[in-house]
């Protein structure tokens, strides 16, 4: 909700930079898209080298 107030509040004080920022969000979120990709991926392999270093633990009790 508040960024919707704040993009009116820009739209009113100077509505080219508004409409380039509309234009140019698809743009930039496309643009990011492979790096959040990796950063699941990656994300992914850390929690499975912690479940695996930490198997020993779990079926010796502890944590």
């Amino acid at each position: 909700m508040i960024k919707l107030l704040l993009f009116c509040l820009l739209l009113v004080v100077y509505w080219p930079l508004a409409l380039l920022a509309l234009v140019l969000y698809p743009v930039v979120w496309v643009l990011l898209l492979p790096f959040r990709i990796v950063g699941v991926a990656v994300d992914g392999v850390l929690e499975l080298l912690r479940a695996v270093f930490m198997l020993p633990v779990r079926l010796l009790g502890g944590r």
